[in-house]
């Protein structure tokens, strides 16, 4: 049986902590970073080797699927309990907000600005969620409620739910937006039909309808640009 080699058997300039405090953090592996979070391995395992298998529990669905983890399915790992699982919990959520206030957009100038505040909200989302963003008459965004979760169909995107948002908030004009999980943003036949049937709305409701964009893996894609709204 090999021997088990621990944190404090390594040479400093090796250890996850004393590395980070030299090289920064932009130097360490995800495991050497969730060691330092993890603190602690269990006896006859190193934090290092918890923190690898940690990881390797997350290798199918991705590191991003600590995301929508519970304390209590992490702290099934053997090794974890519920402390480590908290303490990893509250480092990815923390990781999440900041990503959301690096978008903090207020005003809205075209398709990019739209995908990119709403990127941070969508990324780790494995089933399609879609939402409104609502603009002032300068394009100040007032608010981005989520109006349905599912595949994008006619009867799930109802504009009654989608100008009832707009008009709660006193909107002047909205921006659609909706999540493709596969990374592919290309627009589908529902979504074009679906964002027709809303810019028909707008145009009776007074509210006009400006994008629908589609997020996608780091890319995005908007139906007013390709000449897919219909109006």
């Amino acid at each position: 049986m090999a021997e088990t080699i621990m944190v404090r058997d390594l040479p400093l300039e090796e250890r996850p902590r004393e590395k980070l405090v030299s090289y920064g953090p932009s130097a360490l592996s995800n495991a050497e970073l969730l060691a330092i979070l993890l603190r602690t391995g269990t006896r006859g395992e190193s934090v290092l080797r918890l923190a690898e298998r940690v990881l390797a529990y997350c290798k199918d669905r991705g590191l991003a699927a600590m995301v929508h983890m519970s304390v209590e399915e992490l702290a099934k790992i053997n090794g974890l309990g519920p402390g480590k699982a908290a303490t990893i919990l509250a480092a990815v959520e923390l990781g999440r907000r900041l990503s959301v206030a690096e978008a903090r957009i207020e005003v809205i100038h075209g398709p990019e600005d739209a995908a990119r505040f709403a990127m941070p909200h969508f990324r780790h989302e494995t089933k399609e969620h879609f939402a409104v963003l609502l603009l002032n008459t300068k394009n100040h965004i007032l608010a981005m409620p989520l109006i349905s979760q599912g595949s994008l169909t006619a009867s799930v995107v109802h504009p009654r739910e989608v100008f009832e948002a707009a008009v709660r908030h006193s909107a002047a004009s909205m921006i659609l937006l909706h999540n493709h999980p596969s990374g592919d943003p290309s627009p589908s036949r529902e979504d074009i039909a679906v964002t027709q049937r809303l810019v028909k709305a707008g145009q009776v409701m007074d509210i006009p309808v400006l994008d629908h964009v589609i997020i996608g893996n780091n890319s995005f894609a908007s139906l007013k640009e390709k000449g897919l709204m219909g109006n």
